[in-house]
């Protein structure tokens, strides 16, 4: 399995496209240093600011990246026969999905880290008084990834069934996207995949519930899709003709 993960990380940074990593927390920074919000009624100039940078941070890029990356991972196995070339080596093909996955969720936390430490340079860089809130900040950088699993499952799964780079980033578009008009709906945002990346990071309110939503919606909607997802192309790459 590491043997997998050191050949996975090596055909990834052979394609030079780690530094899409940066996009997401760079666009970031430039939205936090650009906001300037008054303190709420309960929140503090921190946690304001991460309100905003969220929108478009855990609303659009955080998905969108990750698709990018789940393309990126199976860029070499659709050119030149590379899935005959991987399967022919002793490796069994649930190592090498769960390998690509595992792969996948470390990026994404990478990037989650790198916007945490983002958001502390916006408040430095714009003088914040107020105490730094570790535990509320770190609560809504874990939310957001834990909130990506099943969206990382459902990208490796169409980056595997289609040869095209583009389609399966197309794909995650077109869920995406609605995801800035089902947030407003409290009827389908907390049971649309797309938007829990945001409603996790979210920190206005129910601070005290797990990663800011109801344990019901985290089992239900982040565990149910996660399942669904993630059995259905670990299924569909174990049947896959090659």
């Amino acid at each position: 399995m590491l043997t997998i993960l050191q050949s996975e990380w090596l055909k990834l940074r052979k394609s030079n496209m780690t530094g899409i990593l940066f996009v997401g927390p760079l666009i970031g920074l430039c939205i936090g240093l650009g906001a300037d919000l008054p303190a709420g009624e309960g929140m503090n100039e921190w946690q304001m600011t991460v309100l905003v940078m969220n929108l478009g941070y855990a609303l659009l890029f955080l998905p969108l990246i990750t698709a990018v990356l789940a393309g990126l991972v199976c860029r070499y196995e659709h050119q030149a026969g590379g899935w005959k070339q991987l399967l022919a080596l002793p490796v069994t093909r649930g190592s090498v999905f769960l390998a690509k996955y595992v792969l996948l969720l470390a990026l994404a936390l990478f990037m989650q880290l790198l916007y945490l430490a983002v958001i502390y340079t916006v408040g430095t860089m714009k003088g914040f008084t107020s105490p730094f809130p570790s535990e509320v900040i770190w609560k809504s950088i874990l939310g957001g990834w834990v909130a990506v699993f099943p969206l990382i499952a459902l990208q490796l799964w169409m980056s595997i069934l289609f040869k095209s780079f583009a389609a399966p980033f197309a794909v995650n578009v077109m869920f995406t996207l609605p995801a800035i008009l089902a947030i407003n709906s409290e009827r389908f945002g907390p049971f649309y995949p797309w938007a829990q990346p945001f409603s996790m990071m979210y920190i206005g309110e129910g601070t005290n519930d797990v990663f800011f939503i109801p344990w019901e919606q985290l089992l239900t909607v982040v565990g149910g899709s996660f399942l669904l997802f993630f059995i259905g192309g670990y299924v569909h790459f174990q049947r896959k003709a090659v």
